[in-house]
């Protein structure tokens, strides 16, 4: 049994979306057992309300604050102690959870969850890690968003980290692990990048090199590195991209009676596109190189995608990620170097 606490009040839409989320997910989980962090009347309320309570698999436990969308990480960390997200990120802390889930502030997630668990040894900074659809599968990428500047080293780390992440989850003994870059010659990128490669070229993984952006869906990797404002933009722009396309293909077969009675014929096809790029089904992003582990779901999740970030917490803490991660971390060096 393995047991995920979630910051049930964190997100744009709070207990309405994280409590039936808990629930159509321990119908579909048996090995699962859940905590709800969060202002406990308000949870019993919710609960009731989808005609549920608490049982042996579904506890509540109180937490009088939450932490605003907008507000400062500092601030959060240092005055909201007794936070949904602050007491979730503590059960893993005192090994009452395996994993804990959040759609909060994704700055005062990262600042607490550092505070809190600390990072692993030899890692000095943890990474956002998702997983993006690809023509063959899906890709994990990162960093996402939470360091912005990086160093070569740092970006070394990201790589073992996400390496080892998709062994433990995915069972790959060698997973392909490529640098995302302007252009696969070694003489392009700025100097970064290209004390990276280096780096990367003498590590023990297998490393691809240099892949550019239009190369991260063709499914030809496991593993992208890259800092997190250049991960955060690719991430960004490819969910404008999959609306902008959505926008237009609704219009075009809305277009005319012919377009309309097309769109009929088409809708099984329709339906399946939609599914296999649906961002809902890769919501769940891991906070990879702490002491444990910890899952941000988008603020703007619905049931489906919070469900989802569930589930990856669940993956995470049954192949016991960190505990890997840490163990393996030692045995990944560079000439002239550890990572």
């Amino acid at each position: 049994m393995i047991t995920v606490a979630l910051d049930a009040m964190g997100g744009d839409h709070g207990i309405s979306v994280t409590v039936p989320a808990a629930l159509w997910t321990l119908e579909r989980e048996p090995a699962l057992r859940l905590i709800l962090v969060g202002q406990q009347d308000s949870l019993e309320a919710e609960l009731k309300r989808h005609r549920a309570q608490p049982n042996a698999r579904l506890t509540i436990q109180h937490a009088s604050e939450v932490v605003g969308m907008d507000e400062p990480p500092a601030q959060a960390l240092r005055g909201k102690k007794d936070s949904s997200m602050r007491v979730a990120i503590n059960l893993v802390k005192q090994g009452k959870a395996q994993a804990a889930v959040s759609a909060g502030n994704t700055g005062a997630l990262m600042a607490t969850s550092r505070f809190v668990l600390k990072t692993l040894p030899g890692i000095d900074r943890p990474a956002i890690v998702t997983t993006l659809p690809t023509i063959t599968g899906h890709v994990h990428v990162l960093d996402l968003g939470a360091n912005v500047d990086c160093t070569p080293e740092q970006l070394l780390q990201f790589a073992v980290m996400g390496s080892i992440l998709v062994g433990a989850v995915e069972g790959k003994s060698q997973p392909r692990v490529g640098l995302l870059n302007i252009g696969e010659e070694d003489i392009k990128g700025n100097e970064i990048v290209k004390q990276t490669h280096e780096l990367l070229r003498n590590a023990h993984l297998n490393y691809v090199g240099y892949v550019e952006g239009d190369e991260i869906y063709t499914g030809d990797l496991d593993v992208i590195v890259c800092d997190g404002f250049v991960g955060n933009v690719a991430l960004k722009t490819s969910e404008g991209l999959a609306r902008m396309i959505t926008h237009f293909m609704r219009q075009e077969f809305k277009r005319n009676l012919l377009t309309r009675l097309a769109a009929l014929v088409a809708m099984p096809v329709l339906n399946a596109f939609r599914k296999r790029v649906d961002p809902r089904r890769y919501n769940g992003a891991t906070l990879v190189g702490l002491n444990g582990t910890v899952i941000k779901s988008h603020g703007g999740a619905d049931r489906i995608a919070f469900a989802n970030a569930i589930r990856v917490a669940l993956a995470e803490a049954r192949n016991n990620v960190p505990e890997r991660i840490g163990r393996e971390l030692a045995a990944v060096t560079v000439e002239g170097a550890t990572a």
